[in-house]
């Protein structure tokens, strides 16, 4: 190894081989070579900074005399720190040097540790006079147009930016004057809109007259970073277009027409972004970006002022006030501008008490965060867990909640926000500092990556020497460590911590100050702040809420000191749900329940999702948090996926049987058989809640509770009506209609049929009698109080109606007669109700039998035209007479269009239609019926496919109106929060819940056409 590849080695290069090809070239065979590499070690990267060197020393040689000045005060000759430091920090400066040689004195700028920013108002008297316009002028016009005026404005601008870059790069620390870098970048910025602007006026006055152009007033709103003083090196600047003709008596004498002004403000606005970014010799600067203006780029380009007020007090969405909290005139007419800002300022401050302001701003975050490739994820600076986006929105977010009464929060430069939010007291010190260091961070790592080649890009290089270069370029020329890539690295992923947890926590926990005065350093909120965050986050009561809060955190127990430091985040999770008051009336209550209990004061510290899953669910479900009210020990399911497997029929009928042998009393044995059913339903509808069920388990497992507790209770009336008699006879209940197919809800009776048959040698009639007796036994079981009462039981409803001769005809029958009248009286939706009778529970020989029994009566060798016609004539009265009186038929999901009974009903004609010589339709199930109706011709593919979303849709919104209200409904909600919660339970995105509803409506609507096709047709 030579001692120069030692040297290089030990100075921070990487690709030694080109490097010492550089050291070779001609450029640099006169130099003092070791002179030369003691003044790149001043390079972030080296290797950049002597390909550079000679590029530009071949490009311009008069930069030969520029390697060293002499210092101002020593008198001593020295290397040029700014002329090295640029050359190993940006190309694309370096590359503008090179075209333009003219502009090297750039290279003679003092360095400073302590650099002070460039006066805003010079900046734009520059580039005005760049392209021969008056700076005194109250509307600067251009002397000169097209390509010279582009050439001479990016020429201008560029000189600046490598002036200001010199400034940048010299700092003893980057963090320090990365606020600084920002304002002027946006003064700058500002300054080429205002200077394309005069370019604008001169060449749209070739096109209109001179006087027209002259009445119109434009104001350029900056947007974004530009409006905030922060923008990056390279960045869209946001922007928006305000117009307003002069008054009466102004050149001319006469107002222009608005529809004049506004072409004239179209064309404006046009010449501005040519000016600034068309293909030219000299690059564009950036894109001029005004997607943000009202309605987007469906919008016009330029509005007057009353036009931006009309569309932001009445049709605006809650992310535009939030895009509007940057706003500030950056060219044009300042006047004109400084109105814009006071005329929007009372729509920002109070933009935060609108209906779902926080379910809004949430979403569109979702959506920010749904756009990043999979690719970048890992690599984003800005938009990543842990980056920009985080401590804006945060900082945004406290500033739209109290800046309606605290002027001083009125910032629109992050750190400047985060410095009046800390002195308000609305964030603590620490984690202020912590915020703001980590923000200037971040922002010095973007900015170092994009000025290398003058790209808009936040993602963080995977290159080994392009890590180096950058962890040299963010430590500064003060640093004493050497950093490394690896160090590099470690330092993002502790800022990405870091702000991920403040983000997390500093929305949230100043609401906790007033409540139980976390810390000394976190200031206590006034009680109307509390309310307003409160209120902000989606919160009805918060008064209500803040009382909750306060008996959660109040004391000195471990219990109250662990809730204090969960809270924050808690709050969030169950901000999330579609109603945050019950579910913080929730949680206070399962944890007074389970407070002292070490599992649950460990689940809600470990298990982060135990505890999302358990807000998200307090908060979206009555149904659940009833239950978790009297059976609170069941919390600790959420930090388990094995205990939120539904248990078998076979094991519940197992532990029923068990709990019968030790408690022989019939009270005790049916209320602990309730009990059992009770703890099911609640464990299927929180692993249904968690996406761990699909819905065809869900209707397997909700029938097999069923299952088990109809024959647990069967079980408990045998013994007690066979105690003090012989059995006379043995007793089958048959589960009919969606209980029979195994397709029940949450909300769903137990439709049933009663067949008795008398053991051999018993009387008839006495066998009847217990039969009865027995019928009667169970039904009060299953359905009438018991002591102790079970608090929030589900009573399972059990209805014979589907019985022959329905209400009138008797309760219970033997096989014999049920033969006996089937085969003589039968009428044909009797033959239709026994497609679904699946023997439930009882004599498994009887059970037998029967369906040997009714198998000829509902799969018939021949529907006759009678019985085809007489089907077709009760479903349509069925239509016209069972729908709720007022109900909206296109909203009820089961008697409604295209809901589960024209699906059903089809399904079940074609069943006594083909089933006798089809036996895969010989099924009590729906789906599986219609599978092999397509199967067998009788429907096309696409139509069973819709009929089948149809169908499983009804089924998923009966579930949601039971889990969302605890209350059975059949109705698609017509309440905005209802169906808010029935389309994300339907697996809708928050605020999707028109979608939903459009979504169900013409799915429906194109499930009956297909319905009325094979049903009536």
């Amino acid at each position: 190894m030579s001692s120069l590849t030692r040297t290089l080695i030990t100075q921070g290069f990487s690709d030694l081989e080109k490097s010492e090809r550089f050291l070779g070239f001609r450029e640099l065979a006169e130099l003092d070579q070791a002179e030369l590499l003691a003044a790149l070690r001043v390079a972030n990267d080296p290797d950049l900074a002597v390909q550079s060197l000679v590029r530009l020393l071949s490009a311009a040689p008069e930069v030969y005399s520029k390697l060293t000045r002499t210092h101002p005060e020593s008198g001593e000759v020295e290397s040029n720190e700014a002329l090295f430091r640029l050359l190993g920090a940006s190309e694309a400066l370096v590359d503008f040097l090179i075209r333009h040689p003219e502009h090297v004195d750039v290279l003679d700028m003092p360095s400073s540790p302590e650099p002070v920013a460039a006066d805003g108002a010079a900046l734009r008297s520059s580039l005005l006079e760049a392209v021969g316009a008056d700076p005194a002028s109250s509307m600067p016009l251009a002397t000169m147009t097209g390509c010279a005026a582009r050439l001479a404005l990016r020429t201008r601008y560029r000189r600046h930016l490598c002036e200001l870059a010199i400034r940048d790069l010299c700092a003893a620390s980057p963090q320090d004057v990365m606020p600084l870098v920002g304002a002027e970048l946006a003064d700058l910025a500002a300054a080429a809109m205002e200077g394309a602007l005069a370019v604008a006026r001169a060449q749209v006055a070739g096109v209109f007259c001179a006087e027209a152009v002259a009445r119109v007033h434009l104001a350029i709103i900056g947007m974004g970073k530009c409006g905030a003083r922060e923008l990056n090196y390279i960045s869209d600047v946001d922007v928006m277009y305000v117009i307003e003709t002069a008054p009466p008596g102004v050149n001319d004498g006469g107002r222009a027409g608005e529809a004049d002004a506004v072409t004239v403000g179209n064309a404006l606005a046009a010449a501005i972004s040519q000016t600034i970014y068309a293909p030219e010799r000299e690059p564009g600067l950036w894109e001029v970006d005004a997607s943000l203006r009202p309605e987007g780029k469906d919008g016009p380009l330029v509005r007057t002022l009353d036009s931006y007020l009309s569309y932001y007090q009445r049709w605006a969405h809650d992310w535009e006030f939030q895009a509007l909290l940057k706003a500030r005139v950056i060219a044009g007419d300042a006047e004109l501008g400084e109105r814009f800002e006071e005329a929007i300022s009372p729509l920002i401050w109070t933009s935060s008490e609108r209906e779902g302001f926080v379910t809004s701003v949430q979403a569109m975050r979702r959506r920010v965060t749904a756009n990043i490739k999979a690719s970048e994820a890992g690599r984003q600076i800005k938009l990543g867990k842990g980056g920009l986006r985080d401590v804006e929105f945060t900082v945004q977010l406290l500033q739209l909640v109290h800046a309606k009464n605290d002027k001083s929060l009125r910032v629109k430069a992050t750190t400047g926000a985060i410095a009046a939010l800390t002195k308000a007291g609305f964030i603590g010190r620490t984690d202020a500092a912590h915020l703001d260091e980590s923000y200037r961070y971040l922002r010095v790592l973007e900015h170092r990556i994009q000025l290398v080649q003058l790209r808009r890009t936040h993602l963080m290089p995977t290159a080994p020497e392009q890590l180096r270069a950058l962890a040299r370029a963010v430590a500064g020329p003060m640093s004493l460590k050497r950093p490394s890539a690896q160090s590099l690295l470690d330092d993002w992923a502790k800022v990405k911590r870091r702000v991920s947890t403040l983000h997390e926590r500093i929305f949230y926990r100043p609401i906790l100050a007033t409540a139980a005065h976390l810390s000394a350093e976190d200031l206590a909120l006034a009680t109307d702040a509390a309310r307003a965050r409160l209120a902000a986050l989606g919160y009805r009561d918060t008064v209500g809420a803040q009382r909750h809060i306060e008996a959660l955190t109040a004391g000195v127990s471990r219990r109250a000191a662990l809730q204090r430091q969960l809270l924050p985040v808690l709050l969030g999770w169950l901000a999330d749900g579609v109603d945050p008051d019950a579910g913080l009336l929730a949680f206070r209550r399962v944890s007074e329940a389970l407070g002292t209990s070490h599992w649950y004061l460990g689940m809600l510290r470990d298990h982060q999702a135990a505890a999302e899953r358990l807000c998200h669910v307090l908060s979206s479900s009555r149904l659940v948090t009833d239950l978790l009210a009297v059976s609170p020990e069941a919390t600790a399911w959420f930090g388990n996926d094995k205990e939120l497997v539904p248990l078998s029929f076979d094991v519940q009928w197992a532990e029923i049987q068990s709990k019968m042998s030790r408690h022989p009393e019939p009270s005790d044995a049916i209320r602990l058989i309730r009990l059992i059913r009770q703890r099911e339903i609640l464990r299927i509808a929180i692993a249904d809640c968690s996406g761990l069920l699909t819905q065809d388990q869900v209707c397997a497992a909700l029938s097999d509770a069923d299952r088990a507790s109809v024959l647990g209770a069967l079980l408990v009336a045998e013994a007690d009506v066979y105690a003090g008699e012989p059995a006379l006879t043995r007793l089958l209940v048959v589960a009919m209609g969606r209980q029979g197919g195994r397709e029940i809800g949450y909300g769903s009776d137990a439709d049933v049929l009663f067949v008795h048959r008398a053991v051999e040698g018993a009387d008839s009639g006495q066998a009847q009698q217990q039969a009865r007796l027995l019928v009667s036994k169970l039904m009060v079981m299953l359905t009438q109080p018991v002591r102790p009462a079970i608090q929030a039981e589900r009573v399972l409803s059990v209805d014979a109606d589907l019985r022959p001769e329905g209400k009138n005809g008797p309760i219970v029958r033997s096989l014999d007669a049920y033969k006996e009248y089937y085969a003589r009286w039968s009428s044909p939706w009797e033959a239709q109700a026994l497609l679904r009778a699946l023997p439930l529970a009882g004599s498994d020989e009887l059970a037998t039998d029967f369906v040997r029994m009714v198998d000829p009566v509902r799969y018939p060798s021949l529907l006759g035209e009678a019985e085809l016609r007489e089907i077709k004539r009760i479903k349509a009265r069925m239509e016209s007479e069972r729908l709720p009186r007022g109900a909206d038929p296109a909203r009820h999901v089961k008697l409604g269009r295209g809901g589960l009974s024209d699906v059903e009903w089809l399904v079940q004609l074609w069943q006594l239609q083909h089933a006798h010589a089809h036996e895969a339709l010989r099924t009590t199930a729906t789906l599986p019926a219609l599978y092999a109706a397509c199967e067998l011709g009788l429907i096309a593919a696409e139509e069973a496919q819709l009929l089948e979303s149809a169908w499983r849709l009804a089924g998923k919104i009966r579930n949601a109106n039971v889990i969302w209200t605890g209350k059975p409904s059949d109705m698609l909600p017509s309440s905005r929060r209802d169906l808010e919660a029935v389309a994300r339970w339907c697996g809708y995105e928050p605020g999707q819940a028109a979608a939903f509803e459009e979504d169900y409506l013409g799915l429906t609507r194109r499930a009956r056409a297909v319905f009325e096709k094979h049903f009536y047709g």
